[in-house]
This record gives structure tokens, sequence and C-alpha cells, in this order.
């Protein structure tokens, strides 16, 4: 079943599991729709779901940023190795945000809030995963290198 926007038990428990003053790291995994599906009567001109995507993207952007946020990674997903046949992604991001505050105080702004309608209508399915970063055990050998950032 696909899964656009964040249902309010879903929001609920974000709330209750993540930590208040920890750095967050956002996936987002998207799969857009050929044609976006406005909803009937609207204003927007018919377009693709990428295209759609990007309106949404021209004030999220400026949101994520506007509460200290960056992308860190937006890269187009070539094949899938290791997932159930039928799960196929576009595009994926991972965007850095200062906190659970930063993040949430960005959904519930009210220009962030209208251009959701761009999203929504983009997109087929997608996941929102929340992460944190963690050091690497030194004792495993893994020593990560962050190439992410110029």
């Amino acid at each position: 079943m696909p899964s656009i926007n964040p249902s309010p038990a879903q929001l609920a428990a974000f709330t209750a599991q993540v930590a208040d003053d920890t750095p967050l790291l956002m996936l987002n995994l998207l799969r857009f729709q050929a044609q976006a599906s406005y909803a009937s009567g609207s204003s927007h001109a018919p377009c693709s779901g990428r295209e759609a995507y990007a309106r949404y993207s021209q004030t999220a952007l400026r949101k994520v940023r506007g509460v200290g946020g960056e992308v860190q990674i937006m890269a187009h997903a070539q094949a899938v190795l290791i997932a159930p046949a039928d799960e196929q992604w576009d595009e994926l991001l991972l965007v850095r945000y200062p906190s659970k505050a930063a993040f949430l105080s960005m959904l519930a702004d009210p220009e962030y809030r209208a251009a959701t309608e761009h999203r929504t209508a983009a997109l087929a399915d997608s996941r929102l995963i929340a992460n944190t970063e963690h050091p690497a055990p030194a004792q495993q050998g893994f020593q990560p290198q962050n190439k992410l950032k110029p």
C-alpha cells in the first residue's frame, strides 16, 4: 500500500521515539507518478510527477534551510539489490536537520504545508525514515569518511 503523507499516529510515534536534542538524518525514498495527480478542479497545470515534485522542492528546500537543515545527498536510484520485487524507487534524498524540533517546525509552517499539495500529487509511493548518526566501532575496522560535503 502506498505511503505518501504521515498519519497523525505516525507523527505521534516519531515525536515519542526520536530524541529531542539529536541531529536527524531523514532518508526519503521517492517513487514518482508518471502524471501528477492533483485534486479535481486544481488550478495547477498538468505535469509529470517529477515536475510536481520540483514545484514542491522550490518551497521545501527553502524551508529546510530556514530551520537549519541541509540536503546531504540527492540521487537517482539505479537498481534494487535487496528489497521486495515490487519495491522500486526513482530517487533518494538524505536531509540533515539540527533537531526533531527543527523538523517539526518545518512541517508546521503554513507555506510548507501548502507546498505539500505538489508532493502529494507527485508521488506514487514514498518512505521517510528518521536516522541518527552514531560512531562506528574502530575495532571493527570501519573508518567512515565523510565525502558527501565539499
